[in-house]
């Protein structure tokens, strides 16, 4: 096998749920045109109570002060990788960055990943791949999701591929074409309410399962996403604040209903974006809703025997995400398409991703 089959890759995400950095080193190799890959150390860093202020509250700043934080989070990414690669004694080629995802509207042409680049570079005396998505928006595109273009090289022993992060999305083969959308929010949702019981998120579903659905609010989430599904745009925190979380808010009705009946919405909303076909459908399952164990039992109790759920080894849940940035930016680097036309909707595929340092 050629050396240059092989990459040695830190991939970085950091997720609209907030619950922290996940840092992942992967090794990719390519032999016979077929991709393999492995995460052989992989963490995910806490934000501390100051960091989650900061990004949470990100998109409130002026303008000086969010470019003031962008280069500050790109520091904080490039130290944290700096000391992932001495604690680990790794040589590496490159960092893949997807930072964190402040503004994302694509329907007046832009998507704002905080993290810049070059203080990522500058920190971690490393060459780094970062803003993925802005050139697919330029082209047209959502932007989103990227992370279809992975599953294609890396899982295609699935049908579909589902993640449950901040956000649900699911990508499959369609009539030879990939295609991938953002289904509705989960733990962006969940971790919302939990904090209203001044917890991170609701471990096993523990808040949910004590709660009873509210028909009400049940019909109210339908609704929104009812409209939603209709062009399947990609979903980001200006449709959660402005048409979830309201109904998050509600003074009527207790923490535990509305988990459950969030949680409720969101399976339903979930097993309607499931492969429609009467052979077998092995979907993968991956990303923090699948710790969930009150969302994995509601959602396969709705699921008939066509549908067979695989939630895999949990490195490869907990770490999917960081581990599909790192193979786009091995694409980025081979100058091949890591952003799919058929998915964002963009004009044309991309090879996309700014470099640094190469």
């Amino acid at each position: 096998m050629d050396s240059s089959e092989i990459y040695k890759v830190i991939g970085l995400m950091s997720g609209t749920s907030l619950d922290g950095l996940d840092v992942a080193y992967c090794v990719f190799k390519r032999s016979n045109n077929v991709w393999n890959f492995s995460i052989e150390q992989a963490k995910t860093v806490r934000y501390s109570a100051s960091w989650i202020k900061r990004l949470s509250q990100a998109h409130l700043l002026p303008a000086s002060s969010l470019l003031e934080l962008h280069a500050a989070y790109g520091k904080f990414l490039g130290q944290t990788c700096s000391s992932f690669i001495s604690e680990n004694k790794l040589k590496i080629d490159f960092i893949a960055s997807h930072g964190h995802t402040i503004f994302h509207q694509p329907h007046v042409g832009f998507t704002f990943q905080l993290g810049d680049g070059n203080a990522l570079h500058a920190a971690a005396c490393t060459p780094v791949i970062y803003d993925f998505r802005s050139l697919d928006v330029a082209r047209g595109g959502q932007g989103a999701p990227l992370v279809p273009a992975g599953d294609k090289f890396l899982f295609e022993e699935y049908e579909a591929c589902l993640n449950l992060g901040g956000i649900a999305n699911i990508s499959m083969d369609i009539k030879g074409k990939r295609k991938a959308f953002d289904i509705c929010f989960v733990n962006m949702g969940a971790n919302y309410l939990a904090s209203k019981k001044k917890k991170e998120f609701d471990k096993g579903g523990a808040i949910a399962s004590a709660g009873e659905i509210d028909t009400n609010m049940l019909s109210k989430l339908n609704a929104v996403y009812k409209k939603l599904r209709v062009n399947r745009p990609s979903l980001g925190r200006e449709i959660f604040d402005h048409q979830v979380k309201p109904l998050l808010d509600r003074k009527d009705i207790s923490v535990e209903d509305k988990m459950r009946t969030f949680i409720e919405s969101s399976a339903r909303e979930l097993i309607e974006s499931f492969p429609k076909r009467n052979d077998k459908v092995n979907v993968l399952c991956t990303g923090g809703g699948s710790f969930n164990s009150f969302l994995i039992t509601t959602l396969l109790d709705k699921l008939d025997d066509r549908i067979d759920l695989i939630i895999p080894d949990e490195e490869v849940v907990k770490f999917k995400e960081a581990l599909v940035f790192a193979f786009l930016g091995v694409l980025r680097v081979r100058r091949e398409v890591n952003c799919l036309q058929t998915v964002t909707g963009a004009t044309n595929d991309s090879s996309s991703g700014v470099m640094i340092g190469f």
